[in-house]
């Protein structure tokens, strides 16, 4: 897993809990520790991969024993599987929220664009194990990014299509290919090696080429 940015800041999933809890340093309640399992998963298998990564590797960057481990989760599957889904939940939360803050459409396209590049800012760790998983064969692995694709495009198609007077299946097809595009430029730019400062401004092309597009969708181009 390849990607570089100049901040690498730690994932949120733990913001309630101390450091020394989310180190394994004392007990915890059964839901804070699977929590924190889940934490230290995400450190593990976006810097190593799935296949390289081993239930001792969790377990020691946990501070657990590895019985304590599969108290929670069944096999190294079953981790990884929990810990892509809290992702892409996290990611689809963050994209869609801006799309129901206001009624203006380039604001909305501007403040979802925004947050899926604050997410990779904010969360190199999530965005790697979402979109450079080196099990992406996997069914279930694509079952879940399927979720996100699907999920993330329903939202703008709900709300930018009718606006633009497209049918449902229509507008979903172009959210779909909207969704495929800025992330397809996305990847391009880190397997580049961006920069943050790069990176930013590959935020700005690939919202002027959404934009551009989204905005004259209603013409008549016959």
């Amino acid at each position: 897993m390849s990607a570089h940015f100049e901040n690498q800041s730690e994932p949120t999933a733990l913001s309630g809990l101390s450091a020394e809890q989310a180190t394994g340093g004392i007990r915890l309640p059964k839901k804070l520790r699977r929590q924190q399992l889940v934490f230290s998963a995400l450190r593990v298998f976006s810097s190593q991969g799935y296949h390289v990564t081993t239930m001792n590797h969790i377990a020691s960057a946990a501070d657990v024993t590895k019985p304590v481990l599969y108290q929670h989760f069944k096999s190294k599957r079953d981790l990884y599987l929990a810990v892509l889904d809290e992702q892409i939940d996290d990611l689809i939360k963050r994209i869609v929220e801006p799309l129901y803050r206001t009624e203006n459409n380039r604001s909305r396209v501007e403040g979802a664009l925004s947050a899926f590049f604050e997410f990779i800012r904010t969360n190199p760790q999530g965005y790697r194990l979402i979109f450079e998983s080196d099990i992406q064969s996997d069914l279930a692995v694509q079952e879940c990014l399927d979720k996100l694709y699907t999920s993330i495009a329903g939202h703008i198609a709900g709300i930018l299509g009718p606006n633009a007077g497209l049918p449902v299946k229509e507008a979903v097809l172009l959210a779909r290919t909207l969704t495929g595009m800025v992330i397809s430029a996305t990847q391009h730019a880190i397997s580049q090696g961006a920069s943050t400062d790069e990176l930013a401004q590959v935020e700005q092309l690939v919202f002027r080429l959404a934009w551009g597009g989204i905005s004259i969708i209603d013409e008549d181009w016959e």
